[in-house]
């Protein structure tokens, strides 16, 4: 035994993405004494400007919008009671398809064993004892998304270390809920096209795949307000759309799957530090 503290690390790809998958276990583990470090892949610059302003339109600064993402990324952090940000600061590569996919510098262009040893350096440093990221698709196939999945389990190689290891995912019963509730508050909705509602129903995992579920109700009030922290991206945010309320029954429960473990902790489970304590 020894003095050091039960410490999950959860790496992420932008700012903001730490509440909505995240933000529930992030809350309850730091009240449980737990250590929690946020590792930020890129600087968020490809997000939305003042009013509104979408990437490449005239008055996106993606400077300036890194900066402000940067200041909310702190401030979800302080609701969070996150114990450490680390951010890698790579340029934020933009969507599927998107010209910055392609820029020097941008996260999608950073060669895997690059990020994956500075991702090792903070691992080797902290030494997490539970481990979260993405799943080899970034749970939809955002760029930087995968790519901090890739640099997540090259750098877990590049250790020694024998974390337990999760990816974040959704019940698709669930996944099938939000799809009810968008329609609901955008009632001019139109239906997918069939590819794209193919699409929406490959994300997330049937129910029974899963393997860990996280309660977090009492929780889910510090996700909310971590969330609406990114106040410049509230027009992308649809959870908050929905209020505190009904947030709170409807994202109370956070999902995984358990991809490397050597506690031997049965499944399913509801606790990532099942084995541990």
């Amino acid at each position: 035994m020894t003095d050091r503290p039960l410490t999950l690390m959860a790496v992420h790809a932008h700012p903001d993405d730490e509440a909505t998958g995240t933000g529930g276990v992030l809350a309850r583990y730091a009240a449980e004494g737990i250590r929690t470090v946020l590792v930020t892949c890129t600087d968020g610059g490809c997000g939305d400007g003042p009013g509104g302003v979408k990437p490449g339109d005239p008055g996106h600064d993606p400077a300036a919008v890194a900066l402000r993402r940067r200041q909310e990324l702190a401030a979800s952090c302080d609701v969070l009671k996150v114990s450490d940000l680390e951010m890698l600061g790579y340029a934020d590569s933009g969507m599927t398809g998107w010209p910055s996919n392609d820029a020097p510098g941008s996260f999608w262009q950073t060669p895997v064993k690059e990020g994956a040893a500075r991702l090792a350096e903070l691992m080797r440093h902290y030494r997490p004892d539970v481990v979260v990221t993405y799943d080899e698709n970034g749970f939809y196939g955002h760029p930087d998304h995968i790519q901090a999945h890739r640099i997540t389990m090259a750098a877990l190689e590049m250790t020694a270390l024998a974390p337990k290891v999760y990816w974040t995912t959704m019940p698709r019963s669930m996944m099938q809920r939000f799809g009810e509730i968008m329609r609901e508050f955008h009632e001019d909705m139109p239906e997918p096209d069939p590819a794209e509602a193919a699409a929406l129903a490959e994300i997330g995992l049937p129910d029974d795949e899963i393997t860990t579920w996280v309660d977090t109700t009492a929780f889910s009030g510090q996700k909310f307000d971590a969330l609406a922290a990114h106040a410049s991206q509230g027009e992308n945010i649809f959870f908050l759309k929905m209020g505190k309320e009904r947030f709170g029954e409807l994202m109370g429960m956070e999902t995984f799957v358990r991809v490397q473990d050597t506690t031997g902790a049965a499944i399913p489970e509801n606790d990532l530090f099942a084995g541990l304590r």
